[in-house]
């Protein structure tokens, strides 16, 4: 397994929970990064996240965060350890929480050397396709500093 991993969590059939997946199908779109990282998508599941990062140096972690009371597409850099960075209220758009399974997998010595996450406020989560355009924008500026954290 590579070192390095940039997964992106959510279902792209939730309108703006699909920005993590988007993160990473815009990335896939690059073929210089053949090797040089390991691209992922996931429903965010505990299990299936801490597998996803498991033996890796360096992870990056992108989501969607409900955040009321935020304008969409604000984008947040928070490293595992710092938690208490996102706003009052933040939460995944998932059952378990991000910190959840970061305290699961602190519990389990599974953690990866360096995980950060980049989150997106997002505004629309019922059913549907396609990202709301605050949301859409913060694409290219989210993945370009995910190859810079994973690259460091």
């Amino acid at each position: 397994m590579t070192d390095r991993t940039i997964i992106g969590v959510g279902n792209d059939l939730r309108h703006d929970d699909g920005f993590g997946p988007e993160v990473v199908a815009y990335l896939r779109g690059d073929p210089t990064l053949a090797g040089r990282c390991r691209l992922a998508v996931t429903d965010g599941e505990p299990t299936r996240l801490i597998d996803l990062w498991q033996g890796a140096e360096v992870a990056v972690v992108v989501d969607a965060v409900r955040a009321p009371g935020t304008p969409g597409g604000r984008r947040y850099e928070i490293a595992v350890d710092d938690l208490t960075r996102l706003p009052d209220g933040a939460v995944s758009s998932h059952a378990v929480s991000l910190g959840e399974t970061f305290e699961l997998a602190r519990v389990l010595d599974l953690l990866p050397r360096r995980l950060v996450v980049l989150g997106v406020t997002g505004v629309h989560f019922g059913q549907g396709i396609g990202l709301s355009p605050s949301v859409a924008a913060a694409v290219v500026p989210v993945a370009r500093r995910a190859l810079e954290l994973v690259e460091a």
